[in-house]
Order: structure tokens, then sequence, then C-alpha cells
């Protein structure tokens, strides 16, 4: 009995540490299982090399700017909570590699700067819950639907369609949009300009196409200003005015309906008298009353025959600082003019150059131009 308890005790302890290692290691799994916390130690681990090859290997080689880095890396692709213990972690390196003289004031501040810049960009990556080129290719894949979107079907022979969207600022995004619905027989065009320009209003502009794009083709022409007033308006706080152009075209006839809520007067060309006529469709802002119903407004109605087309557009175009908007809105006339020579298609990304350079644009410009051959 002497003997045997000795050795049931060593027969135990190799099982006991065998057991206490699964533990530590399904521990250590558990707290590298998510990617995040794999890319940080990864990068952490990193920076300690950087920070030690600096000092013990060599400075040309392993600079402690380098650290700039493994930080950049991690405001792309860590959580903020992970990159500020990162930072933590990279300033103890960069605090050994000061006291062994291998790193400067100079280093010190850049890399405090680099390390704020990477905060701020975790935390808005943050916001928006995705890390990497997520976000990035999100808005990517935002543009191009908006693009699509603002793309006219192909109305059949006989007829053609030139849509020029111009962000302000160069942004691919704006408060400028159009959406459109045709069955075939019939086309429906609305040209919207959210209050604002370029980003500030882009946001707004994102919601609304979808909404408006939704509510086109949906409900009877004569009701959707007034639904489109009505969704605005079922928000709790407003956020700002609507102006919006809807078209409707017969394909067969060449009838056509403007509504107009507040926005710039659209034009048509006449090919018989060779000039463009302003429309006399009027109508109150969206957003501001509570029912369009009760509203005055006056829509134009008319037929387009062949050689005429109608200009859609908005005041981006027509309006500049210390000038009446009627000048900017004959001078945009007198440049049309030139359509008639140049061609519709080829003429309107043009028109639209020379407009903003006219007026000296700052605004959201966008152009629709239809046209029956």
């Amino acid at each position: 009995m002497t003997v045997s308890a000795p050795l049931s005790a060593v027969r135990a302890l190799p099982r006991g540490l065998r057991s206490a290692g699964r533990r530590t290691w399904d521990q250590v799994r558990k707290q590298f299982i998510t990617r995040n916390r794999r890319v940080a130690a990864g990068l952490t681990l990193v920076a300690v090399v950087i920070s030690i090859a600096a000092v013990h290997v060599s400075a040309w080689w392993f600079s402690p700017g380098v650290l700039i880095l493994p930080i950049l890396c991690g405001g792309l692709l860590l959580w903020p909570r992970a990159l500020r213990i990162m930072f933590v972690i990279v300033a103890a390196g960069l605090a050994y590699d000061v006291i062994e003289d291998k790193a400067g004031a100079g280093i010190v501040a850049t890399i405090a700067v680099t390390a704020v810049f990477a905060d701020v960009l975790a935390n808005t990556r943050g916001k928006l819950g995705t890390r990497g080129l997520r976000a990035d290719r999100m808005m990517i894949e935002l543009r191009d639907r908006i693009r699509a979107q603002g793309t006219l079907p192909d109305l059949g022979d006989g007829w053609g369609s030139a849509v020029v969207l111009r962000p302000a600022g160069g942004s691919s995004f704006g408060g400028d949009f159009v959406v459109s619905y045709s069955d075939g027989k019939t086309l429906e065009v609305a040209l919207v300009d959210v209050s604002g320009k370029g980003m500030d209003a882009a946001t707004r502009a994102l919601l609304l196409s979808g909404a408006f794009g939704g509510m086109l083709g949906s409900v009877p022409r004569e009701r959707f200003l007034p639904a489109c007033n009505a969704y605005l308006r079922r928000g709790k706080a407003p956020e700002g005015f609507v102006t919006a152009v809807h078209l409707t075209v017969d394909l067969a006839s060449g009838e056509y309906t403007l509504a107009s809520a507040g926005h710039p007067p659209a034009a048509r060309f006449n090919a018989n008298t060779g000039q463009w006529r302003v429309s006399g469709a009027r109508g109150i802002v969206l957003g501001v009353v509570p029912d369009l119903a009760g509203a005055h407004d006056i829509p134009d109605e008319g037929v387009l025959r062949r050689g005429d087309a109608i200009m859609l557009y908005t005041d981006g175009l027509v309006e500049a600082p210390r000038q009446d908007i009627d000048e900017g809105i004959e001078r945009l006339l007198g440049e049309a003019e030139r359509l008639v020579v140049t061609g519709f298609q080829s003429g309107a990304p043009e028109l639209v150059t020379t407009m903003q350079r006219a007026v000296g644009s700052s605004d959201d410009c966008a152009l629709v131009v239809i046209w029956r051959s």
C-alpha cells in the first residue's frame, strides 16, 4: 500500500496536466475564434516584431516609422476596442525604441497622428457595422444602382431620350435624381431636386428615389405628386422641401401631360417653328402643405409630333448668385437651340457643361431630354 499511492499519483499527474492543457487551449481558441481578434493579434505581433527588430537587428530595415503600416491596417480592419488595445502595445514598443535611441520626436509625432486618423476611420466604419473595404463596396453599389435607375427605358422606334446627372463637387451622389417607368405604351418620368446639394442632400435623395420610383406607375398619374407629398409629410419632422416635375407621354399618339411641384418650368421644342417654349405647368413644392389636393396647380398638356422635344432640368443649370432665374432660363433656351444642330443625344452633355460654366454653378445639375423623331 505504501508503494501504490505514489504510483497512482504519478499516473494521475499526466492526466491532470493533459486536462489543464486542453482547457487552456479551448480558452485560447475561444478568444481567437473571431476574425477581428485574429487580425488584431497578427497586427500586434507585427508591431512588436518591428519595435524589437529596430533595436536588435537594424533600424535601416526595421525603422520604427514602419509601425504606421499596422496602425493603418488596424484602422481599416479592426473594431475600435481592439484597435485601441493594439495602440497600447504599439506605444510600449515605440517607447522602447525611444529609450534605445532608435526613434526621434518626428517619428513619434507622425505615428501619433496616424493613430488618431486610424481611430477616426475605425469609429466611422464601426458605426456602419463594416470592416475593411466593404463600406466602400456598398457605396459603389449604391452609386451604380442610382445611375442605372436614372437611365430611361427603351422607348421604341421613333423616340429618343438623354439623361445627364452632375452632382456638385464631382461627387458620385447628389440631391438630383430621375425615376422613370414605361409599360411599352406610356412613359412616366419624374425629375426630382432635393433641397441642399452634394453629399448633404444625397442621403435624402437615396431614400426618396426608391420611394418615388415605387410610386411611379403604381398610382394614377394625377395622384403621383400628391402621393410623394404625403410620403414626405409622413415623417415626424420636416427635413426640407423637394421640387419635382412629372411627365407622362403616350408613346403612340405623342400626347403628354406635365405636372410641376415648385420646379423650374420645363421647355418644349416645336419643330415647326424651330423654337423652345417654356411650359406653363405650375404647382407648390413638396413637403410644405399637408395635402396637395387643395393646392392650386396648373398642369400643361400637348402633343409631341415628329421633331418635337421636351426638356426637364433642375435649378443648378439656371440659377446663379445675384441673377434672376428667368435670365438663366433664357440663356438655357438659347444654348438649347444648338441641340437641333448637334442632335439631342450628343448635345445634352455639352449643354450641361456650357450652362455650368455660364452660371458658375456649384449646385447639383440634371437634364432630361425626350424627343420624337
